[in-house]
C-alpha cells in the first residue's frame, strides 16, 4: 500500500507527487526521536485521521534505557534551552506566544512546565552597534535576489523582536509591563544584575524564561508511552528502502528493514546522511561549555534573567545545582564527510553527493575536543557577562559541540519530498526548535495533512535549486565566524579538556 493523503493545492516552489486520496496511511515509520520526530507521534496518536495507523519510532538510542534516551549527544538533550517569543520574524514569535501558554502550565506535576521544567526567569536580548556581518553567495539558481538575501545584523533582529513582542504583550497588560527597554550598557548591567554587561542597547522581557530540555524529553517520552499507541525500535538506520518512485522504509545498520506506507525522516543533524537536501540544511556543531561553582556564586548567579547578545550569538543561562552553561549560537562548524553509503539521492533518476556535513561527537570519537576560537569566544562571554572573581578562568567540567540542522533562513524544513513518493522530511531546526515542543507536533501532522498553518507554507516548504554554496544561518541571530570547518579549527591549537 502507498501512503495516500489529500493534496491541496500550493504555491509551494515545487509539485508534489505524492499519491493523492483520501485515506491516510496504514502505517508511519518516524526516523528519529528528537523534538519533531516524537512530538509528531504523540500528535498522531491524539488526531482521528490516524486511528488506525500504526505509529513506529526508530532511534539509535533505547527509549526503554534512562540511561540512553534520549542520545547524550542529540541537540535535543541538554540541561537548558531558552523558552523565547523574542524573534524578530512574527510567525515564530506568535508560535511561541501560543506555545507559552503550556509551558505556564504548571498547577500539576504532570503539567510540562511543572517539576522544574519551565522557568520563566526573564529573558535580556542585546545587540552591539557593529556592522552587517558577512554575507554568504547569493544561491546558485535562485530567485532569491540580493537585497532580500541580505542577512539582518544582531541590533536588527533585536529591535525587530522587540517590535514582535511588545506587538503580543500588548493585548494582555499584565505581559506588556513586563517588558522594558534597556537603552545602554548601563542599564543592561543593572538588570543582568552580576556586576557584568553586554551590548549597546536592548530589552527585558519578563514573559520569557528556559527548559530543563532534558527532563521535558523525558516529559514528552512519557506521554507517549502511556497512549500506548507508538511501537519504539532501537536501531540505528544505515539507508531508506526504497523502489523506482517511492520510499517504503528503513534498512538498519543490523540488516533489519522496517517497511511503512509513509516514512517520515525527523533524524536532526543527522538528516543529511539519510536523504540528500540538495544544501537547504546542513549540519553545524556548536560550542558548549559547564562550569562547576560554589554556593555563593550560585546564590548570585541564580537570581540573573537568562542574556543573549544577537551580535555575537553569546548566551548563558541561569545555573541550577552549581552548574553554569555558557554557549554560543553561532554560524558553527561544518564536519565535511565521504559517506560510505550515500544519501537517498534527489530524485530516482539523480545521483546523490557522498560528501556531507555530518556530527561528530563524543560518541564516535571519545577524544573530541572544542577548538580553541569556541573556548575563546565562551571566556569573552563569561568575561563581559558575569564577571564574578576566579569564575573566567576556571577550567570547564566538561564541553560539547551540540549539532543544529541548520538552514539558510532559519526557518524548518517540513514537508513531503518532491520527487520520492512517501516521504517526508521534518528537520532544519535551526538551533531555534525546542520551545516549540508543546505546539509543533501539531503543526507536522497538519503538513502532513497537507494542511499547513499558511504563515508557515512557504518557509518550511521544500525549496529546490538553493544550492549547498556557502551555507550558512543569515537570519541576523549568529555569532562567530561563518565557514569554519571543525577538523581544520581543531588543528589550529590542541584542547586539553575533551567534549561530551
Amino acid at each position: 500500500m502507498t501512503c495516500s493523503l489529500p493534496q491541496h493545492s500550493s504555491s509551494s516552489t515545487h509539485n508534489n507527487n505524492n499519491t493523492t486520496t483520501t485515506n491516510p496511511p496504514s502505517s508511519i515509520l518516524i526516523v528519529g526521536s528528537g523534538l519533531f520526530g516524537l512530538t509528531t507521534a504523540y500528535s498522531l496518536t491524539r488526531r482521528h485521521e490516524f486511528t488506525n495507523t500504526s505509529i513506529t519510532v526508530i532511534d539509535r538510542s533505547d527509549p526503554s534505557s534512562q540511561s540512553t534516551f534520549p542520545s547524550p549527544d542529540a541537540a535535543s538533550i541538554d540541561t537548558s534551552r531558552i523558552v523565547r517569543a523574542d524573534y524578530a520574524d512574527h510567525a515564530y514569535a506568535a508560535l511561541c506566544d501560543e506555545a507559552q501558554l503550556q509551558w505556564r502550565q504548571q498547577d500539576k506535576p504532570t503539567d510540562l512546565g511543572a517539576q522544574g521544567r519551565y522557568y520563566e526567569t526573564g529573558l535580556i536580548v542585546v545587540g552591539d552597534d557593529t556592522s552587517p556581518a558577512p554575507v554568504a553567495d547569493p544561491p546558485v539558481e535562485s530567485d532569491v535576489s540580493e537585497s532580500s538575501h541580505k542577512k539582518l545584523t544582531g541590533m536588527d533582529y533585536a529591535r525587530k523582536s522587540w517590535e514582535n513582542v511588545s506587538s503580543l504583550a500588548s493585548r494582555n497588560p499584565a505581559l506588556a509591563e513586563r517588558i522594558r527597554e534597556l537603552p545602554n550598557a548601563d542599564a543592561i548591567r543593572e538588570v543582568l544584575g552580576t556586576g557584568g554587561s553586554s551590548g549597546a542597547w536592548g530589552y527585558i522581557n519578563n514573559n520569557s524564561g528556559w527548559t530543563d530540555a532534558g527532563a521535558s524529553m523525558a516529559w514528552l517520552y512519557e506521554q507517549v508511552r502511556q497512549t500506548g499507541r507508538v511501537s519504539f525500535v532501537a536501531g540505528t538506520v544505515e539507508s531508506l528502502e526504497h523502489d523506482d518512485t517511492s520510499v517504503t522504509g528503513a534498512k538498519l545498520a543490523d540488516g533489519r528493514v522496517l517497511t511503512a506506507d509513509l516514512v517520515m525522516v525527523a533524524a536532526g543533524a543527522w538528516t543529511g546522511s539519510l536523504v540528500d537536501l540538495e544544501g537547504q540544511a546542513v549540519a553545524t556543531g556548536q560550542v558548549l561549555g559547564y562550569l562547576d561553582i560554589t554556593k555563593e556564586e550560585q546564590e548570585i548567579l541564580g537570581k540573573m534573567p537568562v542574556i543573549l547578545n544577537l551580535s555575537s550569538g553569546l548566551f548563558i543561562i541561569p545555573p541550577t545545582n552549581r552548574v553554569l552553561k555558557v554557549a554560543r549560537h553561532a554560524y558553527g562548524y561544518t564536519n565535511p564527510q565521504t559517506l560510505a553509503i550515500p544519501p537517498l539521492p534527489v530524485s530516482p533518476t539523480a545521483n546523490s553527493n557522498r560528501v556531507v556535513s555530518i556530527p561528530r561527537t563524543s560518541l564516535n570519537d571519545p577524544n573530541l575536543c572544542i577548538p580553541a576560537e569556541g573556548e575563546a569566544d565562551l571566556r569573552a562571554a563569561l568575561r563581559e557577562m558575569v564577571p564574578l572573581p576566579g569564575l573566567v578562568d576556571r577550567p570547564f567540567t566538561k564541553t560539547r559541540l551540540c549539532w543544529y540542522s541548520d538552514t539558510r533562513t532559519a526557518d524548518f524544513l517540513i514537508d513531503y519530498h518532491p520527487h520520492w513518493k512517501n516521504l517526508f522530511v521534518a528537520t532544519g531546526d535551526s538551533g531555534h526548535a525546542f520551545k516549540f515542543l508543546p505546539v509543533i507536533g501539531d503543526k507536522i501532522v497538519d503538513c502532513i495533512l497537507r494542511e499547513c498553518p499558511p504563515e508557515f507554507k512557504e518557509k518550511w516548504a521544500w525549496k529546490e535549486g538553493e544550492g549547498a554554496k556557502a551555507l550558512f544561518t543569515e537570519d541576523g541571530s549568529r555569532g562567530g565566524k561563518p565557514g569554519l570547518v571543525l577538523d581544520e579549527e581543531l588543528l589550529k591549537a590542541a584542547q586539553v579538556l575533551p567534549a561530551v
